[in-house]
């Protein structure tokens, strides 16, 4: 008897920010396929009798892990068991989902997709950050921060608008800084990097474009990068939610360390 794979959405990290359907289907998996960026309060949800294997990607292993997980995805599901494949944020957003349901829906296996919430929305929003906002911004977009080998991503076809949100960007954001900035957006364009969103390590650090160009802002990964004009709404009072979580919502100037 065949088993069945759930894509499931993890969310930005904090367990309460799952969606109910994928609290039901952690609390009925028998095994559990995590990567690195699923918190730990997460992983307390999943059902304790079920077989927990790490499938975090590291820098240089990425293929290869791949490649492992379609082989125990496949394993297991044709093995008859209620297999979660579990990502960090969306599993369509940048977690490779879509490859996976390809691969899946090639070999006959039944699959679920369960949306989780994407960092590139929560993380700017839980750190009074609107994406869009009447008169400032009409629209948003959404890129990846990582190239191809040591290369910074061509940004030709997003540096436009109105407000930008880089994923994976922490380790090439000098480049991409520089990219945006040769592309038209102006050195004096507001940015923030919340780092960690939603746990209690959370740090957002603001500065401008050319800060970030000229290496003068320190940031650890895994952070969400803003850049835009909405920057400049954090500064009104409504960036309260993580602030009742006990994070750090203030004001960082580049050189400051939480």
């Amino acid at each position: 008897m065949s088993g069945k794979v759930y894509l499931v959405g993890a969310g930005p990290g904090d367990p309460e920010l799952l969606t109910l359907r994928a609290a039901r289907v952690l609390a009925e998996a028998e095994v559990v396929l995590y990567d690195r960026l699923v918190g730990e309060g997460v992983l307390r949800m999943v059902n304790p009798r079920a077989l927990r294997i790490y499938v975090g990607k590291e820098v240089g292993q990425q293929e290869t892990v791949q490649e492992e997980i379609f082989t125990l995805m496949l394993a297991y599901a044709r093995a008859g068991r209620r297999v979660v494949r579990l990502k960090g944020g969306d599993p369509m957003v940048f977690g490779r989902g879509g490859e996976e349901w390809r691969f899946l829906a090639e070999q006959g296996v039944a699959l679920e997709v369960v949306p989780g919430i994407s960092s590139a929305i929560a993380a700017p929003s839980l750190a009074g950050i609107p994406l869009t906002l009447r008169g400032i911004a009409g629209g948003f977009a959404v890129v990846s921060g990582q190239g191809s080998g040591e290369q910074a991503p061509r940004l030709t076809h997003y540096a436009g608008a109105e407000t930008l949100v880089v994923l994976m960007g922490v380790s090439r954001r000098r480049q991409i800084a520089a990219q945006l900035m040769a592309l038209g957006r102006p050195p004096e364009e507001p940015v923030a990097f919340i780092e960690r969103s939603t746990t209690p390590e959370e740090r957002v650090v603001e500065a401008t474009l050319a800060q970030v160009a000229q290496g003068e802002v320190q940031v650890e990964a895994p952070a969400v990068w803003v850049v835009g004009e909405v920057v400049r709404w954090r500064q009104r009072p409504f960036a309260w939610s993580t602030a009742l979580k006990g994070g750090t919502l203030a004001h960082n100037q580049p050189s400051e360390v939480a």
